[in-house]
């Protein structure tokens, strides 16, 4: 992976973290300025690595099918593939547009369905569909791990203000 694509992964990590940090931080307003770079950089990390695993898991998706020929690339992110996916990381902010945010999410899904279909050998709807089902997998499996950290956060004992 190449240093602007993965500069531009984290860079859409930090803005998707964020659109899902402020509404927590309007909710606790007392939440230590230590704590919420913690949760910034950790759920850009996280954020980032989920987006940088679409392709494979895309890729090894259709691999799973049984009428796939077998594909012999690989499929990576370019910057020109995932520079609209920032732009929806951006609009991830609440309130600011979570349609406009969905719609440009298929737009990168279905860019990404092109080179899935000639890496892997498929026709343009196999390919898609491949793309929709690993996005789909993807944010349900992230969507799980952010309600078990927070259902874990609620147990823990609350920090004490300075």
């Amino acid at each position: 992976m190449s240093p602007a694509v993965v500069a531009l992964l984290l860079l859409a990590g930090l803005s998707e973290a964020a659109g899902r940090i402020m509404p927590l931080l309007v909710c606790r307003p007392g939440v230590s300025p230590r704590n919420v770079v913690g949760l910034m950089l950790t759920g850009a990390v996280v954020e980032g690595a989920v987006l940088a695993l679409w392709p494979l898991t895309a890729l090894t998706t259709a691999e799973l099918l049984p009428a796939s020929p077998s594909g012999d690339g690989t499929l990576e992110w370019t910057p020109g593939l995932l520079a609209p996916l920032l732009l929806a990381a951006v609009l991830a902010f609440p309130l600011l547009g979570p349609l406009l945010h969905l719609l440009v999410f298929a737009g990168v899904g279905a860019a990404l369905t092109g080179p899935l279909a000639a890496t892997a050998g498929l026709g343009w709807w196999t390919a898609a569909g491949c793309v929709a089902a690993a996005g789909v997998a993807l944010g349900v499996a992230v969507e799980g791990v952010r309600r078990l950290v927070v259902r874990l956060g609620a147990t823990a004992a609350p920090e004490p203000l300075a």
